[in-house]
């Protein structure tokens, strides 16, 4: 595993795997939305410690996304903070990392318009994609000509359950795909560069169409269907409405449920909203 080597030689070194930086106040926001308790976090704190302070505004930040108050005593008394020194240092490296990342994200991207060509011709089709939900901007996209089934996946690297999720999917797709073409998944990505969308899509072998990264800000109107958290599963008919949808917030773990409830639909058993698309 990769490791993160910090500038400076009073910097502390933390042998972490990659990705495994000193928490900040968005990390933290990001981990609770995504599953995270304030408990498991105050642990992640406790290896990782925290490269950030908590204003009034950040504050409001971390109790919209759900921490304890305990979480947000912890992080405001300073128990799990840097230095200044190392806390500056962190940042610094930070923005090499990003400015890295980005570097290597232009290179990806010049490689990918290969990796997207061929998507296209192996799912060449006339059609758009349907709205989710009402309101809905269509997506234009030929990978998705003659589907009645979509499930749009909202799913990020930076997320582990949704890395832990993700190799169901594709099993699940790789599986049910060539029996069943009027279904398909497309990947909402939830990753904060582009270079950790194309590294998540090929490090977990997606072999579904995905939205282009830049072209996400666009269609934010379809994340308001993600839910909670994150990973999410929203299936939709070819009019765009919603047959089933859950997600990791929600009381039955979504994205299993909507599995099952794909499976019940291949097999007949599919409710009555959906009887057109059979």
């Amino acid at each position: 595993m990769r490791r993160w080597v910090y500038l400076g030689c009073a910097l502390l070194v933390f042998a972490v795997q990659a990705g495994q930086l000193p928490l900040t106040v968005n990390e933290i926001g990001l981990m609770l939305r995504s599953g995270y308790s304030s408990n498991s976090l105050m642990q992640e704190l406790s290896t990782r410690h925290f490269a950030d302070t908590v204003d009034e505004a950040k504050e409001k930040t971390l109790v919209k996304a759900g921490a304890s108050a305990e979480l947000i005593a912890a992080l405001k008394s300073g128990i799990y903070s840097l230095s200044p020194e190392k806390a500056a240092a962190v940042q610094e490296q930070i923005a090499v990392a990003e400015q890295r990342r980005i570097e290597q994200a232009e290179a990806t991207l010049k490689s990918d318009a290969q990796y997207q060509a061929r998507v296209a011709r192996e799912r060449t089709s006339k059609s758009a994609k349907p709205d989710i939900g009402a309101g809905s901007d269509a997506i234009s996209d030929t990978a998705l000509a003659n589907k009645k089934l979509i499930a749009f996946y909202f799913s990020a690297h930076w997320c582990a359950p949704c890395r832990k999720f993700t190799p169901q999917l594709v099993d699940y797709y790789n599986r049910v795909a060539a029996q069943h073409p009027e279904f398909e998944i497309v990947f909402y990505s939830f990753d904060k560069s582009p270079f950790a969308f194309e590294t998540y899509i090929r490090e977990a072998n997606m072999p579904w169409p995905a939205i282009d990264y830049a072209k996400l800000k666009g269609k934010e109107v379809i994340a308001k269907n993600a839910g909670d958290g994150i990973p999410s599963l929203v299936l939709v008919d070819s009019a765009g409405n919603v047959i089933s949808s859950s997600h990791s917030g929600s009381q039955n773990f979504g994205p299993q449920k909507v599995l099952a409830d794909l499976d019940a639909i291949f097999a007949g058993k599919a409710p009555a909203r959906v009887a057109s698309a059979q």
